[in-house]
């Protein structure tokens, strides 16, 4: 059984990344971003507070 090797074989190791020297529009880019997550985890935090929205769709009574 020397032909088969047992277990998981380990990934080839990912070359590192070299770091991106970003120019005025990607900064600007990446501070929209930035702002419009803030946005919508504000729009989020208010949504919770007044809880689900009730009254839409078809009313079922239960008699047949």
């Amino acid at each position: 059984m020397a032909g088969r090797e047992g277990g998981k074989k380990k990934p080839l190791k990912a070359p590192k990344k070299d770091s991106k020297n970003l120019d005025e529009e990607d900064m600007a880019f990446k501070q929209k971003q930035k702002e419009q997550q803030k946005a919508m985890e504000a729009a989020k935090a208010g949504a919770s507070k007044k809880g689900p929205l009730l009254g839409g769709g078809i009313k079922k009574s239960g008699k047949k």
